[in-house]
């Protein structure tokens, strides 16, 4: 890590907020419990909506369940990105230096990733196969990386905890 990032880190671990979280006896726990509730939004909506295209419920449009669940998925961002950073500002320099921690930034990008590439590739033809016909075989492929991808970000915010 060079010296920019690294003072970064320390200035971020050290600000006034991050010390405000640490002494506070409910900052702290709320802020994981608003963390938590996101994403259980975001994946919960994320697994539902790839249970679809792997030919679960194949009676639900696939577009309506999408549009429904993406508003989820939205709203889920919007708690789990703040508090994500700030539960990251109370611990940064143990957190930067953590290999899990790591592995959970770039399951995350690449999860987006995944998400992007559905929605500007795969979502596309998707007219063809909304209801009653099975997804094809590229959007099952995509479901299924979502659903390892999320768990394996999961797994990773719980090992950080230890």
């Amino acid at each position: 890590m060079d010296g920019t990032a690294e003072s970064w880190i320390q200035w971020a671990e050290g600000s006034l907020l991050a010390n405000t979280i640490r002494q506070s006896t409910w900052m702290y726990p709320s802020l994981e419990i608003i963390h938590i509730i996101g994403i259980a939004m975001l994946v919960g909506a994320a697994l539902m909506f790839d249970l679809r295209l792997l030919g679960f419920s194949k009676t639900l449009s696939v577009s309506e369940l999408g549009d429904h669940l993406l508003t989820w998925s939205r709203r889920g961002l919007w708690l789990i990105f703040p508090s994500g950073i700030l539960l990251f500002f109370t611990n940064a320099e143990a957190l930067s230096a953590d290999p899990v921690f790591w592995a959970k930034m770039t399951l995350l990008l690449f999860g987006g990733s995944n998400a992007l590439f559905f929605h500007r590739r795969v979502h596309r033809s998707q007219s063809g196969w909304d209801k009653n016909i099975p997804a094809p075989a590229l959007a099952k492929v995509n479901a299924c990386i979502s659903i390892l991808v999320w768990m394996g970000v999961i797994i990773c915010g719980r090992l950080l905890a230890y």
